[in-house]
């Protein structure tokens, strides 16, 4: 087995779904809390008291508990499930045709995984984004509600009724724009760094082992790597591809997330949300959030790649 992501193996797909549905969730309950804070952060007005990390942690400890760092978990559970079948399918999809379609070009491996990878990962966010952004409006509320002037509502079947009542279903897709703007690029570069990545220090790796510094093709005559040495490459491929993503796509991400949290009465376009980040804080306000931000992607990265990759191993078949 080569290095390319495991492009080409044959998948038992009723296991790879069953099985990562239950794993998926078990990292979601694990990383939720992660969003939770980075959204209030985002959200803040300018005199919140709560505004750093550690400030809204103690906040939702001190008024709920740890059930305070699960507001909109049920939501997002319940949505998670067809999401994650969309976009494994999606990704798994897109990720062999365009390997085969780059195949031919003479291009470095690691730009070959990149463009096969970040076209996979583009695709997949474009195809659950319908189902997303419904459940990211509804938990985004729940996480905010009370804090910093936020409504507050009786579980989400209560933000759907009111979101409706006010604005009918397209108040449940609030952001639709920013969010494919957001989390499709996102998507891609998070997959192409992590794919150029993992090919990057395998060469590196083999380079410096062997002392071979020509352009053989790394899996011509290699002998397999150990599983510890790949779990290892995919979680420092999962920290560099979280680390970019994050730096890049945060602005737009806060933008996002105040249209979509603002109350029926604001109303504020993306433009306004804009004028008021930098009224506020200047340019730096378009990056509230980024460490919790960056902390988030890379660790939801390196666990659902982790995760990801052994689940594919697991429900691997022979073709």
């Amino acid at each position: 087995m080569g290095f390319d992501n495991w492009a080409g193996m044959g998948l038992d797909k009723t296991k790879f779904y069953v099985v990562g549905a239950g794993i998926f969730s078990g990292v979601t309950v694990a990383l939720y809390p992660i969003s939770v804070v980075k959204t209030r952060m985002q959200v803040a007005s300018n005199n919140a008291v709560e505004r750093s990390a550690v400030s809204v942690i103690k906040g939702l400890l001190k008024t709920d508990g740890i059930p305070g760092l699960y507001r909109g978990f049920g939501t997002v559970i319940t949505g998670a499930i067809p999401t994650r079948i969309i976009f494994l399918t999606a990704l798994e999809t897109t990720k062999v045709a365009a390997y085969k379609t780059v195949q031919p070009f003479k291009l470095s491996e690691p730009t070959k995984a990149a463009i096969a990878n970040g076209v996979a990962g583009m695709m997949a966010s474009l195809c659950t984004q319908t189902v997303f952004v419904p459940v990211d409006v509804v938990s985004q509320r729940l996480m905010v509600q009370g804090y910093s002037g936020h409504a507050k509502y009786n579980g989400g079947l209560d933000v759907v009724r009111k979101v409706i009542k006010a604005d009918g279903i397209r108040g449940l897709y609030r952001g639709f724009g920013l969010s494919v703007i957001t989390y499709s690029p996102s998507s891609a570069v998070w997959w192409a760094s992590y794919g150029a990545s993992q090919r990057f220090i395998w060469r590196r790796i083999y380079m410096f082992t062997t002392g071979f510094t020509g352009t053989r093709h790394l899996d011509d005559g290699i002998a397999a790597p150990s599983g510890q040495n790949i779990v290892l490459v995919q979680a420092a491929g999962g920290i560099i591809a979280g680390a970019t993503a994050s730096s890049i796509t945060t602005p737009l991400d806060t933008i996002k997330t105040r249209l979509q949290v603002m109350g029926q009465e604001k109303r504020p376009s993306a433009r306004q949300v804009v004028r008021n980040l930098i009224a506020e804080d200047g340019w730096t306000g378009f990056y509230r959030g980024l460490g919790p931000r960056f902390f988030s992607m890379s660790a939801w990265g390196t666990s659902m790649i982790l995760s990801y990759e052994y689940l594919k191993r697991m429900c691997s078949t022979d073709e």
